[in-house]
């Protein structure tokens, strides 16, 4: 059977298109940060109409659950990077002793 170049080529009409994300483009994530700022900001300016009810002296402080979320991010970030070294393994870890360990699985 002889192939004509209409039979090699793919079926274009099964491909599918695949349309870029909204987030893809630029614009998007820009009004998405500046979303984000107002809203956090307006959380924060909002401590200065709403009433608060602080169990210790430190919560009355201006900002304090902002200061404090932060602050506590940070902490688990810089907690995360050094139990990273602590764990951390050399890379050819995984190769030392495989070429001793299936020459011991063919003699058992």
């Amino acid at each position: 059977m002889k192939m004509t170049a209409s039979t090699t080529e793919p079926n274009q009409s099964h491909v599918p298109v695949e349309t870029p994300h909204w987030l893809d483009h630029p614009g998007n994530v820009q009004r998405l940060y500046r979303g984000f700022i107002v809203v956090l900001a307006g959380t924060v300016l909002a401590e200065l109409v709403v009433h608060l009810h602080p169990h210790f002296e430190v919560e009355s402080l201006f900002a304090f659950n902002a200061w404090f979320g932060f602050l506590g991010c940070a902490a688990m970030i810089a907690l995360a990077k050094a139990l990273a070294l602590l764990l951390k393994v050399r890379d050819s870890y995984y190769d030392e002793g495989a070429a001793g360990r299936v020459e011991d699985r063919g003699n058992t």
